[in-house]
């Protein structure tokens, strides 16, 4: 093949060209990728604070924030630099060496991790390893469960209990865990000894759970699944199982953790604190990153070379995460969680209480879903065709994962496009 029969290829530009459009976006989509999302009509360009706007400058009111990744909202100035800067210095050098900010990061999470009781005192110890992703903190925290139990039980000591209805992600361990079906369909064998128990269901915990149970590993709220909550009764069962059985506790807080709840840990909220703890989604606000945070006891069972990762953990992303926790601590961002997240609480309540086709809230803080009698992906797409940006999960439940600068001015204008789209309930008749 000669040079001159290689057909050109588009710009790289011409994504922030004018001649852009949705259709020629979608198009080259459908042609060169796999087509495993089903997205939104729309094409995002640029955002700042909680709003979004696409290629046509049309502006959004952002209650997604990317998933719960972005918690400092579009364009923080403060992560901006701090980017700039480090990208200018060393974005990678690969877990070969030191560089200065992984250390610092890891120091900062388990101090924060090992104060649950709020005043420092719980005198726990915690050890980090970072990942590039939620999904991989949940596979390497499954990784430690299981080495942890071969040391003090042997070779059947492997075996997980996990919750229906949960989502923990998509490689193999991950999806496992997992208990919807319509994740696992077409994949199986999966890993075979994980049992499932109902959530706040503790007699079918307590039979799940046995000396050759390695580890319990749960979301404390439903992400995905509905934004359901466990019992305080169910997680203190939780520990007092695995503390009996020396099985790791594992708490999956991917999204419900880092501040979304109102508190740094979901767990601290919960007062039950687990043995490994995942995160990822707001930790480097937007940049690839995720961790797993280990008791030291369960942390020991690793050796060098049982574990690694490329990517996860440089120079740019943990300096970014670093800034992250710094922000939401000097811009006091989870006192605003706790205020306007229950402001979004009373207004959510105060929607089903008068509207025909919601019938539910759960949640707290900034990881809310009101519970509808109807699909709820058309609410969503009428939503953005008035300008907010709403979720759904679960079919039938909008979710709500705004960005920690949220006030109540944009709670007031998406409940109003909300009242729009449900109808009220009718009076009855005299």
């Amino acid at each position: 093949m000669t040079a001159s029969s290689v057909a050109p290829t588009a710009p790289l530009s011409e994504a922030a060209a004018p001649s852009a459009t949705l259709e020629r976006i979608a198009e080259r989509e459908r042609k060169y990728l796999l087509q495993t999302y089903s997205r939104y009509p729309v094409v995002l360009t640029r955002g700042k604070g909680v709003f979004l706007y696409d290629i046509e400058g049309r502006k959004y009111l952002d209650f997604v924030s990317g998933l719960g990744v972005n918690a400092l909202g579009h364009g923080h100035p403060r992560i901006v630099k701090a980017i700039r800067e480090q990208a200018a210095r060393l974005v990678h050098v690969s877990n070969l060496y030191y560089h200065e900010y992984q250390g610092l990061l890891a120091e900062k999470l388990c101090t924060l991790a090992g104060g649950s009781s709020g005043d420092g005192s719980s005198g726990e110890k915690f050890r980090a390893f970072f990942s590039n992703s939620g999904t991989e903190a949940i596979e390497g925290s499954i990784k430690l469960a299981r080495l942890a139990g071969h040391r003090s039980g042997g070779e059947a000591k492997c075996r997980l209990v996990a919750l229906e209805g949960s989502y923990h992600g998509r490689t193999f361990g991950a999806l496992s865990l997992t208990g919807q079906d319509k994740h696992r369909k077409g994949f199986e064998p999966l890993l075979e000894d994980v049992t499932f128990v109902k959530q706040n269901n503790v007699e079918g915990l307590r039979a799940a759970v046995n000396d050759n149970t390695c580890a319990i590993v749960l979301e404390p709220i439903f992400g995905e699944g509905g934004i359901y909550e466990c019992s305080a009764e169910f997680l203190r069962e939780c520990r007092v199982l695995a503390d009996r059985h020396k099985a790791a506790l594992i708490f999956d807080e991917i999204q419900c953790g880092l501040g979304r709840t109102g508190t740094i840990f979901a767990f601290q909220g919960f007062d039950v604190t687990p043995d490994i703890v995942a995160i990822a989604k707001p930790l480097a606000a937007g940049l690839p990153l995720g961790a797993f945070i280990a008791k030291e006891e369960f942390a020991n069972a690793i050796a060098p070379g049982q574990h690694g990762t490329t990517f996860g953990g440089g120079p740019l992303a943990c300096r970014v995460a670093l800034e992250f926790l710094s922000i939401v601590e000097e811009e006091k961002l989870l006192e605003n969680v706790n205020k306007v997240g229950a402001y979004l609480r009373d207004q959510l309540e105060e929607l089903v209480k008068k509207r025909a086709l919601a019938t539910a809230v759960r949640g707290r803080g900034f990881i809310q879903g009101i519970q509808l009698e109807i699909p709820a992906r058309p609410i969503v797409d009428a939503g953005l065709a008035e300008g907010v940006l709403f979720n759904s999960t679960q079919d039938t439940v909008v979710r709500f994962l705004p960005p920690f600068l949220l006030q109540e001015k944009h709670v007031d204008k998406g409940i109003r496009v909300l009242k729009k789209l449900l109808g009220k309930k009718q009076k009855p008749a005299a």
